[in-house]
Order: C-alpha cells, then sequence, then structure tokens
C-alpha cells in the first residue's frame, strides 16, 4: 500500500510538471509573438494594421492542424451562424437585381412583408428613404438594407405597375428551412430533401414524416445529395427516429475527456419500421455521413448514390474576447462499427479540398471498381455482417455513376454566368400573371408547360453577347436537360422550392436507383441478405 501511494505521488507530481511545462512553453510564445507585433507595428515602413496581421496569424495557425479547424471575425460568426441558427431578422422577400433594379421574387408566407402586402413583381425603388434604383446596387448591399433587429421598422417604397406605394414594415424572424421539399413520390414512398442539419432541422423533419405517414407513407428517401452537414446533434436526433432503442448512433474520441462521447437512441423514434434509403453523393459530408454511417451499420437504411466526402472530424466554437470565434477540431467521430470515415489531410488544405477532382480524373465518379480508400481494414455491420470500410467517405451499397451522357460544359458555361437564372426571371415577371391564369394548380403546370423555342433563343443570343460561344452540336445534346431545369426553376419561381424539386426529381437518377431497389426487392438482398 505504501509503495501504491508512492506511484500515485510520482504520477501526479510528472502531470502536475508537464502541464506546467506546456503552461510555460505557451506563455514564452505569445510573449514572442507579441513583441514581434511591437516591433512591426512601431519600425515597420508603412503603418501596420495589428488586428488584420493578427487574424492572419490566427488563419495560418489553424491551417496548419487540419482543414477544418479554422478562424471567424465577429461578421463572419453571424453570416456562418444564420443558416444553422435557422433564420434571421428580416422582412420576408426573395429578390432579384435586373438593369440596376431592385425586383421583388416572392414574398415569403406569413412574413412581415406579405403581412403589409408586398408582392412578387413590385420594383423596391427607396429603402429607409434612399434611392436604390440605378447605384450598382449588390446582393449584399440589399441584405444589409434589409436586415436588422427584430420589431425596427424598415421603410419601403416600391413602384406596383406605374403607382408609388409606400410600406412600413416591421422586421421579424426570417425562417431558413433544412428541409427543401418533402412530398409523395409514390403512393407508398415518401421523399425529404435535406439541405442542411441546423437548429430547425429534427422539428421540420418531424412534422414531414408525420404529413407523410398521414398519406400513407411506408417507405423514406432522405436525400442528403449536396448536403455538407451542419449540426452534429441534429444528425443524431434524425438517426434516433429511425432506429430502434439502444443502437449506438456515433460516438467521438479526443484528447480532452470532454471531447469523448458515445451517443445512443432512444425507444422513442418516429419511423422504426419502415424502409429507408439515404441518396448522398461526392459532396455530402460531416453530420451526413453520421446519418448515413448510423443507418448502414446497423443494416437500417440503404445507401444510394457516391462514396461521400470524407469528413469525420467534430469541431467546437472557442469565442475570443473580441466577439470572433476559433472553431477548432477537437475529437474524431466513429460510426458503430468503429468506422473513422475522415480522409487524408497530410498534403495540405489545398490538395485536400482538390481531393473530388482527383476522385474525377481517377474516374471513380463513374465506376465503382475506381474507388480505393487509404484504410483497407475491413469493418462489418452490426447486424448483417456485411463488410464496410473507412478512411474516406461512406460508400454506397448501390453506385450510381455521374451522369456524362451530354456535354454540359455549354450549359454550365450558361448557369456560371447567371444567365440561365436571369432568363427564367425575366420571363417569370413579365408573364406572372399569365401563367398564373394558364397555370392555376401545379399539377396543370407539370403536365402541360413547355419551355419555348423563344426562351432557348434568347438565352443563347445573352450568353454570345457575355462572351459565351454558340455551340449547335452541345446545345443539341444538352436541350433537353436545360429544357428540364428551366421547368423546374419556373416552378421554383410560381411556387416554392419543393416544386422545382418536383419537376427536377422526374430525372434525378440516385433517386430512380432508389426507386427501383425499393420496387424489385434488390432492397432486403443487400441489407437483410435474402431475397
Amino acid at each position: 500500500m505504501k509503495h501504491a501511494r508512492w506511484i500515485y505521488l510520482l504520477v501526479i507530481t510528472l502531470l502536475t510538471w508537464n502541464c506546467a511545462n506546456a503552461q510555460t512553453e505557451i506563455d514564452e510564445q505569445a510573449i514572442k509573438f507579441s513583441q514581434l507585433l511591437r516591433i512591426v507595428n512601431r519600425y515597420h515602413v508603412d503603418t501596420a494594421n495589428v488586428e488584420r496581421l493578427t487574424s492572419t496569424a490566427i488563419v495560418r495557425l489553424l491551417e496548419a492542424l487540419d482543414p477544418h479547424s479554422h478562424y471567424l471575425s465577429r461578421e463572419e460568426v453571424r453570416e456562418a451562424n444564420e443558416p444553422l441558427d435557422g433564420g434571421f431578422f428580416g422582412i420576408g422577400i426573395q429578390f432579384n437585381i435586373a438593369n440596376d433594379t431592385l425586383i421583388v421574387v416572392d414574398v415569403i408566407n406569413g412574413g412581415p412583408s406579405e403581412k403589409v402586402g408586398l408582392l412578387a413583381g413590385d420594383r423596391i425603388v427607396t429603402i429607409d428613404g434612399e434611392n436604390v434604383v440605378g447605384i450598382n446596387l449588390t446582393n449584399a448591399g440589399v441584405r444589409a438594407r434589409l436586415k436588422g433587429e427584430r420589431n425596427t421598422i424598415v421603410r419601403v417604397t416600391v413602384n406596383r405597375r406605374g403607382e408609388v406605394i409606400e410600406f412600413n414594415i416591421k422586421r421579424g424572424m426570417i425562417p431558413i428551412h433544412s428541409i427543401d421539399a418533402a412530398y409523395a413520390i409514390t403512393p407508398s414512398v415518401g421523399y425529404i430533401r435535406l439541405a442542411r442539419f441546423a437548429a430547425t432541422t429534427v422539428q421540420e423533419f418531424e412534422k414531414a414524416v408525420r404529413e407523410l405517414q398521414e398519406e400513407g407513407m411506408k417507405d423514406l428517401v432522405i436525400d442528403l445529395q449536396d448536403n455538407q452537414g451542419g449540426y452534429m446533434e441534429a444528425a443524431i436526433a434524425l438517426a434516433d427516429h429511425l432506429l430502434d432503442a439502444r443502437r449506438l448512433i456515433v460516438y467521438t474520441v479526443g484528447r480532452d475527456a470532454r471531447a469523448s462521447d458515445s451517443f445512443y437512441s432512444t425507444s422513442a423514434g418516429l419511423f422504426q419500421q419502415g424502409r429507408v434509403v439515404i441518396l448522398q453523393d461526392e459532396s455530402s459530408a460531416s453530420a451526413s455521413e453520421i446519418l448515413a454511417g448510423a443507418l448502414q451499420d446497423w443494416d437500417r437504411g440503404l445507401v444510394v448514390g457516391r462514396r461521400s466526402f470524407g469528413k469525420g472530424l467534430v469541431q467546437r466554437p472557442f469565442p475570443l474576447q473580441d466577439g470572433s470565434v476559433v472553431r477548432l477540431t477537437v475529437a474524431h467521430y466513429y460510426t458503430p462499427s468503429g468506422r473513422n470515415i475522415q480522409k487524408s489531410y497530410e498534403k495540405g488544405a489545398r490538395n485536400y479540398r482538390a481531393e473530388l477532382l482527383d476522385r474525377y480524373d481517377a474516374g471513380e465518379l463513374f465506376s465503382r471498381d475506381s474507388i480505393h480508400l487509404a484504410d483497407t481494414t475491413r469493418y462489418f455491420t452490426k447486424e448483417q455482417h456485411r463488410v464496410v470500410h473507412g478512411g474516406g467517405g461512406i460508400v454506397p451499397d448501390v453506385f450510381v455513376p455521374l451522369d456524362t451522357s451530354a456535354n454540359y460544359a455549354y450549359f454550365n458555361a450558361l448557369v456560371a454566368r447567371g444567365i440561365i437564372r436571369d432568363q427564367v426571371f425575366r420571363h417569370v415577371d413579365r408573364d406572372r400573371e399569365t401563367l398564373q391564369a394558364r397555370y392555376p394548380t401545379f399539377q396543370r403546370f407539370k403536365e402541360e408547360y413547355e419551355v419555348s423555342e423563344t426562351m432557348i433563343r434568347e438565352i443563347v443570343a445573352k450568353g454570345e453577347e457575355q462572351g459565351v460561344k454558340r455551340d449547335e452540336k452541345a446545345l443539341a445534346r444538352v436541350l433537353p436537360e436545360m429544357k428540364r431545369v428551366l421547368k423546374a426553376l419556373v416552378a421554383g419561381d410560381l411556387w416554392s422550392t419543393a416544386e422545382y424539386y418536383k419537376v427536377i426529381n422526374e430525372h434525378n437518377t440516385l433517386l430512380q436507383a432508389a426507386l427501383a431497389a425499393l420496387q424489385d426487392g434488390q432492397y432486403e438482398t443487400l441489407l437483410r441478405g435474402k431475397p
């Protein structure tokens, strides 16, 4: 017992000594950096911006750690949190700037602008007495003028078909939704398009599932394409709704004991029985991979698409004294089977970001056989003991190649210059009343609306004006896809984002593969090991 006590005291002494040494080293380096700032500020030939130099040093320091630790200024903190916190205070409109004119594209249902009578198509000419026509207004400039503190008033003057009307609009909470679309894609299959994992995600998901169940949903497709993550807690909560009780969802391991934890499902899930399919692509990351990994590891859901991004790191925000924030990576997370799906970042941030291009060049986006992971360890799912892998994202159960049947270079050039979006806006803005009268319901629009050759000619001509050379052969190859996108965008402008997806999803190859798997028995073959 005496020896044990001495060993205990020795261990405590060594730990204390190591901590003291580490703190001394940190203090010495802080003094060194402080000396450098004072020298630069006093002696450098040009006037030094000390705040900017400090921010630059912090950014470079974090870049040397890993690709996901980063620094946010006070302003960046506010902007970054808006999509995740679920909203901001404003007047509730979607707008476009055309020919130096600020035009209302849509008015958010139940928002401050709808309550006072603002309408789509209104031209905003002044904001709080300031002229906003013909002044090279930017999107950021509009947002800065319209956003503000809750319950404050913004005075807006609009031109409505020649009539000048002034509105006093009280700013309110403008929601940023996590779910872009939720609808029954067949009588028994529900579809939920999830854009991000945010503060309101769980409530939105629960509402969507309940409504789809009332419509007769038996199976559920969750679309995580391009979903780059968000709040880890939201992903865990969604997995909880889909898994049976007491299932490990994810666990984290960090140097600090507070960063290590395990998260389990409870018994109160909304959708624990029906079949589930996850759609993912190479841009699905972080929280998306937590959800997909948990369902795959428990043989609870089929993952369809391409290998996900590969982000298996957990960040924690550390506020600094001036309101800025450091988001520091504090842990790795692991799927229930023990997989760490983080891809390598040993070659630096630039190569890390370019890795998706490497996948394209290696042919991985077109062939499952071209997938090569750094970690060759075999892991096994919890129920059926299927082999799964870590070391670079979630590999899908059903691979769907990137569509290269048409040459999209010409179309992509038109999109990149904003020509497609602008022409759709002009079309809807000019003909809104005619379109609404001709297509009083979305179903009628979906069945009857066709993109006119006039619109295509206008787009091609506008492209030539902006340096996109006319390419008749490329246009002929991509024309069917161009018309589908244009029709979807028109639907989105006339109704909502949900109608956009109802049109575009008719040719969503991942979704079609998911529906085929649910219909032909492939789901059971892959997940249950039987026909």
